[in-house]
């Protein structure tokens, strides 16, 4: 019986060619199919209770097409073939059996079952070929014209798809991308691609003209139902609006309308008692007067008239509003903001309406203004607040912000923002922090970001602000916006990354920096403390009346 491997080794020696058909394997009159095993054993099997596995027919060809390449290339390609592979330890034996060089190996194995060979009828063979032959030879038919065009025109049409299918196994192939660098390739990929988007553009362009025409038949449709749409407006969607917060809007009008109702309330005590001296020397003067005009006037009272709101007078008793306690002659006309939202009644001191000139009252003299401005506490005028204000940037950028400010500066914990928006935290206009002292005394700190709002009395409380390191920072800001003499009466603070360069302006500025480090955060507690030591030297100093 034939031995498949002692074939393959006869015609390898021999320089003899091997034809491949379809699934088979052409040896003369001998054939074997491509996957019939061979008896030599595979390195690994047969030991220790592995079974026994043999190379395949496919797989000893393959090995002597590629025999040039370097075994991890072979390995590669025949990967890429789908071909078993000849393991490193039997390729030295395997070739040297095949080319001649020895006559016998070990790891054939004679006891192997042989694969049964399917011989070849030559002279079958030879009668079908004569046949194919005879076929190919018969006369064409003769056909008209017209139709010999359309062929012609069908089989160009045809051409293109062919080509591009061929394309893709050629890329494929080992030969080809031995003989062609990777970017000639990429560029025959791209080519195909582009010739496949102009082949389906008719049936792009049928798409869109279908669309077009269906848009076209419904337009009229469409429109009238466009014509009656109505948009749902409700209460909250009309309070609502893009770009813009009730809190942040509304509440910061009232903040600057009270601030500058406690601005003018200042300038205007002087007046104000000037005004109740002047009112109160005059009526007693003419209280005979008054007397007897207000007798006519309670007589014309008496008589019973019809209403009148400028006649409120007479509601003023008890029993006139049946025991409640009304104030028929209150107004908010002269009350200050903060009066109304305390609920307080106390308004502003009507002035004296007499036709009779008020007397001057007597400027004192130098010897007295000490004790009329000691006195002025006790009159009932604004308590001033003493509470320090700590100025941050306003610039999304800065470490320290209106949503992490508390943090840092209370807990001495560092959060970034973009962690307190994930965790759903609000932003304020101002943040008040309770600084822990030893001994469990606590001081009130206030840290804004917007210090245009400060008025000349809460300028003084400033106490610290936090660098960004752009000069425009400190634009309408005080003694004149100069870095330079601002520092000279605020102590500055710079937060910044270790790892980050110091910016330019603030190597200049007389600023005190704290560096954090992006690993080490058990440190930020000891950089963070710095800021309130400096600050507690620094009130004690210059500002000693301020809370420390």
């Amino acid at each position: 019986m034939a031995d498949v491997l002692s074939i393959i080794r006869q015609y390898n020696v021999e320089k003899r060619d091997i034809v491949e058909r379809d699934d088979q394997v052409i040896f003369g009159d001998f054939a074997w199919k491509k996957n019939a095993k061979t008896n030599y054993l595979i390195w690994g099997t047969g030991k220790d209770g592995i079974s026994k596995d043999y190379y395949t027919l496919d797989c000893i060809l393959f090995l002597l097409k590629n025999v040039s390449l370097a075994h991890p290339l072979y390995v590669r390609q025949a990967a890429a073939a789908n071909v078993p592979v000849v393991r490193r330890p039997d390729r030295k034996d395997l070739l040297a059996y095949l080319d001649g060089e020895t006559s016998a190996s070990a790891s054939i194995d004679k006891s192997a079952p042989l694969e049964v060979s399917m011989q070849r009828p030559t002279q079958l063979k030879r009668t079908v070929e004569e046949k194919t032959d005879t076929q190919d030879r018969k006369k064409p038919r003769l056909e008209d014209a017209h139709v010999l065009e359309d062929k012609e025109r069908l089989a160009r049409k045809l051409d293109a798809p062919k080509e591009m299918s061929m394309l893709p196994d050629q890329i494929r192939s080992s030969s080809l991308s031995d003989a062609m660098t990777l970017e000639r390739i990429s560029a025959i990929r791209a080519k195909i691609i582009v010739r496949k988007r102009t082949m389906i553009k008719a049936d792009d362009e049928m798409a869109s003209g279908m669309q077009r025409s269906y848009i076209d038949a419904e337009v009229d449709v469409t429109r009238d139902i466009v014509s009656r749409e109505r948009m749902c407006r409700v209460r909250t969607s009309i309070l609502q609006s893009a770009g813009k917060h009730f809190a942040k809007n509304i509440f910061g009008i009232l903040q600057s309308l009270k601030a500058r109702e406690e601005g003018s309330q200042r300038g205007s005590h002087s007046e104000r008692r000037e005004a109740h001296h002047a009112s109160s020397h005059h009526s007693s003067s003419s209280s005979n007067q008054h007397t007897e005009k207000s007798q006519p006037v309670q007589a014309k009272s008496s008589a019973p008239t019809g209403y009148s709101r400028y006649e409120q007078e007479k509601f003023g008793n008890k029993e006139e509003t049946e025991g409640f306690n009304i104030n028929t002659m209150s107004s908010y006309h002269g009350m200050t903001l903060k009066s109304v939202t305390d609920g307080s009644s106390n308004k502003k001191p009507a002035l004296n309406t007499s036709h009779a000139p008020p007397e001057k009252t007597p400027v004192p003299t130098p010897a007295a203004r000490p004790a009329a401005d000691a006195a002025r506490p006790a009159q009932g005028s604004k308590r001033t607040s003493k509470t320090p204000i700590i100025i941050i940037p306003a610039a999304t950028t800065s470490l320290i912000t209106m949503y992490n400010a508390k943090d840092i500066l209370q807990d001495l914990k560092f959060i970034s923002t973009e962690e307190k928006k994930a965790q759903g935290t609000k932003r304020d206009n101002e943040v008040l922090l309770q600084r822990h002292k030893p001994g469990g005394l606590t001081v009130p700190y206030k840290i804004i970001d917007n210090p245009l709002k400060l008025s000349t009395d809460d300028w003084d409380r400033v106490v610290a602000v936090f660098v960004q390191g752009p000069a425009w920072q400190f634009k309408g800001w005080p003694w004149g916006g100069n870095p330079v003499d601002i520092f000279d009466r605020v102590r500055a603070f710079h937060l910044k990354w270790r790892e980050l360069p110091v910016d330019a302006n603030v190597q200049k500025w007389a600023v005190r920096v704290l560096n954090l480090d992006r690993q080490r955060r058990h440190l930020d507690r000891s950089q963070l403390q710095i800021v309130w030591e400096d600050l507690d030297r620094y009130l004690a100093k210059h500002k000693p009346h301020l809370r420390s």
